[in-house]
């Protein structure tokens, strides 16, 4: 069953309250993401409750930092994706605006995690907020105006008001490897992208509607599908193995194609806004207006300039077959 997506907290019906959830950004659902929902899991089976996951839309980042770099490694449907493996049947997005970026940490708890009895509303017993049964939550987790909520505040709010708190600890991989989405950012920025998906435990991919560009390629032979990067994080700039998955629709199916994709500004016809441009293996269908996903798999060399097409497609023909040969490798 897909996952229940549910946007506000506000004047909830009583089957989408009382859940055992996970708190956090979860931007990315890396490894130490997934230990925080396991926990939420554990609670969840101990008291008969959905497991939830709360996060928010916008990211609280982009509230506070609007003319910040963009930094997202997911969009909320690859969210909902990645967590539905894990038993998660509920993700709230919880609008950040205004209201919520004002809201004591105390607030935040009481009015939104669980709720205040609304009488005038007039219905008896109907409450705004989440109504949550429990709430687990990462060892740095932060939350209310100024940052001042800490895991030990919400525990203690949580003995008050009735619902459970379990506070994960700092988890290294081994190898000492740091599970987190600052280290998937430093990573994606080194075109290390075995150890982005070593931390997120699946490749880094990057979801968007296929768009029209200069249709250069076509002109020697290589058609492409270009993506526009939106707020994703910027991985390094230069050509990359991928893995395109189609459409889970009728007439695609959810296809998984293998390819090469050139990410970024391209020096020898140089764009002003980066782009994902993926030649898809062995297709040649129309993909205009619709939304694919493209796993980089492996970041085969740099971005180069070119003293001329033939010189382009030379290199294009190498970089295709490097792909298809660390494709192969990596099933």
């Amino acid at each position: 069953m897909p996952i229940d997506i549910i946007r506000d907290w506000r004047d909830l019906p009583a089957s989408q309250r009382g859940a055992a959830a996970a708190l956090g950004a979860f931007d990315g659902v890396h490894k130490g993401h997934q230990a925080v929902i396991a926990s939420a899991r554990i609670a969840a089976d101990r008291l008969g409750a959905p497991l939830a996951v709360v996060s928010f839309d916008p990211h609280p980042r982009r509230w506070f930092q609007p003319d910040a770099a963009p930094f997202r490694l997911m969009t909320p449907g690859q969210m909902a994706r990645a967590l539905e493996p894990l038993g998660v049947s509920r993700l709230y997005l919880l609008p950040f605006d205004s209201g919520m970026a004002a809201m004591s940490d105390e607030a935040f708890a009481i009015d939104v995690l669980v709720g205040r009895p609304q009488a005038a509303q007039g219905a008896v017993g109907h409450k705004d907020g989440l109504g949550l049964a429990h709430a687990s939550v990462g060892f740095d987790f932060t939350y209310g105006k100024g940052r001042t909520g800490s895991p030990d505040s919400l525990a203690r709010i949580g003995r008050q008001l009735g619902f459970s708190v379990a506070v994960t600890e700092r988890i290294d991989d081994t190898g000492g490897l740091k599970l987190s989405s600052s280290a998937v950012r430093e990573a994606l920025n080194a075109g290390d992208m075995a150890r982005a998906a070593a931390i997120l435990s699946r490749p880094f991919a990057i979801e968007g509607e296929v768009v029209h560009g200069d249709k250069r390629g076509r002109t020697i032979g290589v058609p492409t599908a270009n993506v526009r990067l939106g707020d994703y994080m910027r991985p390094a700039y230069g050509i990359y193995a991928t893995r395109t998955r189609l459409p889970d629709n009728e007439k695609w199916g959810g296809r998984v194609i293998d390819g090469v994709a050139n990410l970024g500004v391209r020096p020898m016809f140089e764009i002003a806004e980066p782009l994902l441009e993926v030649w898809l293996f062995d297709f040649a269908e129309d993909l205009y207006g619709e939304t694919i996903e493209t796993e980089l798999v492996a970041l085969l060399r740099g971005e180069m300039n070119f003293d001329g097409l033939d010189a382009l497609k030379t290199q294009i023909d190498a970089d295709a077959a490097a792909a298809r040969t660390v494709l192969a490798a990596a099933r």
